[in-house]
């Protein structure tokens, strides 16, 4: 057994890989949903957000 791994456990680089990919669709998900959510006042927040964090959208 190395460093890496434990008798009941994935190796530390599997967990932290599949830990971003799950982030990542997450985050993108959620930009979608509220992007195209048809509430007026979610859609209006989320697009303040964006510009106030520096993101054009438009």
């Amino acid at each position: 057994m190395n460093a890496q791994t434990s008798p009941h456990s994935l190796p530390v680089h599997v967990g932290a890989r599949a830990a971003a990919i799950a982030a990542l669709a997450l985050g993108g998900l959620l930009v979608l949903v509220v992007g195209f959510s048809p509430l007026p006042a979610v859609h209006d927040a989320t697009h303040d957000t964006r510009h106030s964090a520096g993101f054009p959208c438009h």
